[in-house]
């Protein structure tokens, strides 16, 4: 059992290393940076979300004033949906930088609505933000490496190895300790900015209690296998530099090759159609209603709402209602597409999970991104959210445009308005 002793002691003589001082502070100014970064991209976030919904509420507002039928004040009314970011979003953006968390929508067809946006940055999906996250999972481990490494060979190389063993009461519990030293202030350098970070955001303590114990895993993790790694046998003949090699071929194959190539093999493996042909669908089963009959049309329609089936009389070329029925349709004729796009995503991501097993950092970081709601589940909750709000607008006009009410401005003020609840309650 290590004692009080043996850690005060190790620190003593650790404390009087400029390396390791140097890589605390590092460690610490990088740990500041990257909390910093963080909270001010997800302040830009709210800020850009609060701009825009006042800004759409005035352009909304101007815009129903003048209409004289319902179908014009759906079809120029905007309606803004978003995403906000999750108090700890701020330490793993996660698929926030992938996949959009602000939509602006309109009664139309919707599947064109989503996926006119699916475009995402190949290269940031690969390297990653440099957010707390990307600071924990990628360069903690590196870090680790370099006060670990010569734990051992160091010794051997200045002379003191043999001494050293000889006086320590058990050899173990002296490397241990000393490892435990230098890994803990490491932790203490990277969680300080965090907590602190955590705080401003108002963080909930039980969030702020799993991130640092993943934290804590992943550096006892690499600890122990730069531990085991130095104390082998076969390996004991190595210089520093070459431990060092050994010890960077995990980090690559953990942090780098496992989840770099999974991600390729899973895009592989798993066939999925692109959000263009989802959007060339809709958009053309759309175009293609303006030239068929219009019963072509409710044909397509009334397979969903068969309730309107004694309200499609046409009275001239060109009715509302006809026309966001064709709308409805080209959503209908993309739809399978659309749920074969989301399967697929949803399928890759389990594969994701599983393959997360065998790497450390992607595991971690897989947490991480699920704590702090910035997960692949977390922006296709929001996507439904958006799918269910877009449905009660159409819920809220059907009735109106098939009935034939009166227009009156009043009954614009019963219009559905989207909310982060919605998503809240799905």
């Amino acid at each position: 059992m290590i004692s009080f002793s043996d850690i005060k002691r190790e620190a003593r003589f650790l404390v009087r290393q400029r390396h390791i001082a140097f890589l605390m502070i590092l460690s610490f100014a990088l740990s500041v940076f990257a909390v910093w970064s963080g909270i001010a991209e997800t302040r830009a976030q709210s800020a850009t979300i609060e701009r825009l919904l006042e800004k759409n509420d005035v352009d909304r507002q101007g815009v129903l004033a003048k209409q004289k039928n319902y179908g014009g004040a759906a079809y120029y009314s905007f309606h803004l949906t978003y995403a906000q970011p999750s108090s700890l979003a701020f330490a793993a953006m996660g698929q926030r930088d992938v996949f959009p968390w602000k939509h602006r929508i309109r009664m139309l067809a919707l599947e064109g609505q989503i996926y006119e946006t699916d475009a995402d940055n190949p290269e940031l999906s690969l390297q990653g933000r440099f957010d707390f996250a990307f600071l924990a999972v990628v360069l903690l481990p590196l870090f680790i490496i370099l006060l670990l490494h010569d734990l051992r060979s160091g010794e051997r190389a200045a002379g003191r190895y043999d001494l050293l063993v000889v006086t320590a009461a058990n050899e173990r519990k002296l490397w241990l300790s000393r490892a435990i030293v230098l890994c803990s202030s490491l932790a203490v350098a990277v969680l300080v900015p965090f907590l602190i970070g955590a705080a401003i955001s108002g963080a909930s303590l039980q969030g702020i209690l799993f991130f640092t114990l993943l934290v804590l895993a992943h550096i006892a993790f690499w600890m122990l296998l730069s531990l085991y790694i130095g104390k082998l046998k076969s390996l004991s003949a190595l210089s520093s530099a070459q431990l060092a090699s050994v010890l960077l071929a995990f980090w690559l194959s953990f942090a780098v090759l496992i989840p770099v190539g999974s991600d390729t093999i899973i895009d592989e493996v798993v066939e999925s159609p692109s959000g263009g042909q989802i959007v060339l669908t809709q958009r053309e089963a759309v175009n293609d209603a303006w030239d068929l009959p219009f019963s072509a049309t409710w044909d397509e329609f009334l397979k969903t709402h068969p309730e309107w089936a004694d309200k499609t009389n046409m009275n001239s070329q060109f009715e509302w209602k006809w026309y966001y029925a064709f709308q409805q349709a080209g959503d209908q004729k993309a739809a399978n597409l659309s749920t074969a796009y989301r399967e697929a995503t949803q399928k890759k991501d389990a594969l994701a999970g599983w393959v997360a097993l065998l790497s450390p950092p992607m595991l971690t970081q897989r947490l991480m991104t699920s704590i702090a709601e910035t997960d692949i589940q977390a922006m296709t909750a929001y996507e439904q959210c958006i799918r269910d709000y877009h449905a009660s607008l159409r819920e809220y006009y059907y009735p109106l445009l098939f009935n034939d009410v009166e227009f009156s401005v009043d009954q614009l003020k019963w219009v559905p308005e989207y909310s982060s609840a919605i998503c809240d309650n799905t």
